[in-house]
């Protein structure tokens, strides 16, 4: 019997552009990054005030494209700052709007991605969803605990691409997603190194400005005392220190770059603080690697790096010669976020999943 084809059109809104993918089951069929220009998005007041102007220009790129929006079985947006809610695909709802309207956990440009998905979607009276949005939170009770009774530890992390690898990984080994123990590394911008057991994220770093190897531009874990007398020593305002925790930090705070080909590049041609840093910064990875095993005892079945560093064959070899002796390493470079969000949406239109509802799942 042939296979049921569902064709679904994925979302990913970033800052300045929105990346499109149309999908028959998981396979893509057309991909394109619409540009957005600078004094395009200086013309709303807000990122939502954007939804309108970004739904529009993906109808137009669909047209150009030859691409029939009739012929769909649903739209997928990349999911935002939500509230914390289990991983999986939820459907896009009324309650989930209105949070992702207000930015409940803040304002980012993948708050757009459940919204135009919902926009386009109603209009052609098909579903919409979006799946494992960053706030994806399953951690463990011991895990939230941080050590300061104020402050709990938060689950903010890559949990689309991690998810999406880890099934892929478990698929490939003809075994399900949730028997297996995997300790999977997302490695770009930020980096978070999740600890997945029985289908859950069980602990995994705050990659946004919290905890955890420092990155090309964050700077991860920093020593807390030094740290507080770096905000009360008058030389800086609030936001000039979060600005060196994330968006100056790592990389760029040592090196001035956020390019791990160009500090390559500088490492060879002798360039030895590069290497050192570059050298550092795996070391961390494979120093976050060692603890998550523990949370595992041990009953590790692989180890998963991914991410653009990922592609960095000195990077991975360094971390590896660290790490390979709790268990085999993967690499699976890149980050593939619209195929992960079509097969989300996939799994639920074959029924292999029933679609979650927001917020309690």
């Amino acid at each position: 019997m042939q296979e049921q084809l569902y064709r679904v059109l994925v979302i990913n809104p970033g800052s300045t552009s929105t990346k499109i993918g149309v999908f028959d089951n998981d396979v893509l069929i057309m991909e394109k990054s619409i540009r957005h220009s600078a004094e395009a998005i200086a013309g709303f007041s807000s990122i939502i005030d954007q939804y309108a102007f970004r739904k529009q220009t993906i109808l137009e790129a669909l047209d150009e494209e030859g691409m029939n929006v009739s012929n769909l079985s649903a739209v997928c947006g990349r999911g935002g700052l939500l509230r914390p809610i289990e991983g999986g695909t939820y459907s896009v709802n009324d309650a989930m709007l209105e949070d992702l309207r207000k930015g409940y956990s803040g304002q980012h440009a993948s708050n757009l991605g459940g919204i135009i998905a919902f926009e386009i979607a109603s209009g052609l009276n098909i579903p919409s969803f979006i799946v494992d949005p960053v706030v994806v939170d399953e951690l463990d009770p011991i895990a939230r605990i941080s050590g300061f009774s104020l402050i709990d530890r938060k689950s903010i992390f890559h949990a689309l691409n991690q998810k999406a690898v880890a099934r892929h990984y478990a698929k490939d080994q003809g075994r399900k997603y949730e028997e297996l123990n995997l300790i999977v590394t997302h490695m770009g911008g930020g980096i978070t190194v999740g600890v997945h057991s029985g289908g859950r994220v069980i602990e995994v770093n705050n990659g946004l400005h919290g905890d955890g190897p420092f990155s090309p531009e964050r700077a991860g874990t920093v020593p807390a005392g030094d740290l507080v007398e770096l905000c009360f020593s008058g030389q800086y305002y609030r936001h000039e220190i979060m600005k060196k925790l994330v968006g100056q930090g790592g990389l760029v705070g040592y090196l001035g770059t956020n390019d791990a080909v160009t500090v390559e590049k500088r490492i060879q041609k002798g360039d030895q603080e590069a290497e050192m840093v570059y050298e550092a910064m795996a070391y961390q990875v494979a120093r976050e690697i060692g603890s998550a095993s523990a949370v595992l005892k041990g009953n590790v079945d692989a180890i998963i790096l991914t991410g653009g560093l990922a592609y960095g064959k000195g990077f991975v070899e360094s971390i590896s010669k660290r790490v390979s002796w709790i268990a085999d390493v993967a690499v699976h470079p890149g980050e593939n976020e619209l195929q992960a969000l079509a097969e989300g949406a996939v799994r639920v239109l074959k029924g292999e999943e029933k679609a979650k509802i927001y917020p309690n799942g």
